[in-house]
């Protein structure tokens, strides 16, 4: 898919929030630009600051963090037409508290934060996207998230990923499957093989 047509996806996607003008558009695609990764290429490494807003056009990314004793626990699975970063560290410009590796080659759009954070206190229409965008994700999606958690066990989770994703668990390794579900990869298995029978 030519270049032009990820940009045009890109604003599909901040309008499935808000409506934004011609200007303020152009104002975001004059501050982003593509950027490719190879698989299992890091993004953003735990202890670095991030500077972009991404999003992807094609490929998978995780996000991550590490313990002291070198376990990992996956933040969440990003794919075609999510926003991706880590947006604490780009706001407060402080280290990012996981990591973002690409699991498949990844074609990226990275919008640069800082001057975006300034767009959206200048352009009422980005601040609308904003707060759409907060409302959907941090609050109604979230609840959504942290209820299916407490309520559900972890074979209907994995239903449930399978349902929004259904190549899911042919692009990502099982280990980070199992970790983004909070089980093990042996759970996970086992769940695999009686949805079989």
């Amino acid at each position: 898919m030519k270049k032009e047509n990820f940009l045009l996806k890109l604003r599909e996607k901040f309008e499935s929030y808000s409506k934004l003008t011609d200007l303020t558009w152009g104002r975001i695609e004059d501050i982003s630009s593509f950027k490719e990764y190879s698989r299992d290429e890091i993004i953003v490494l735990n202890g670095d600051v991030a500077k972009n807003l991404l999003y992807i056009c094609e490929g998978a990314v995780i996000a991550y963090f590490t313990d002291y004793d070198g376990n990992t626990y996956n933040k969440n699975i990003f794919l075609e037409d999510d926003f991706a970063g880590s947006t604490v560290s780009s706001m407060t410009g402080s280290p990012s508290r996981f990591t973002l590796q690409a699991v498949e080659k990844c074609l990226l759009i990275e919008i640069k934060y800082e001057p975006y954070r300034k767009l959206l206190f200048s352009e009422n229409d980005l601040t609308l996207f904003y707060i759409a965008y907060l409302e959907r994700n941090w609050i109604i999606e979230k609840e959504a998230r942290e209820v299916s958690i407490v309520m559900e066990n972890a074979g209907e989770r994995y239903l449930k990923l399978l349902k929004q994703h259904p190549d899911i668990d042919k692009r990502i390794p099982q280990l980070h499957i199992a970790s983004h579900l909070g089980i093990t990869p042996t759970q996970l298995s086992r769940i695999r093989k009686n949805l079989k029978k």
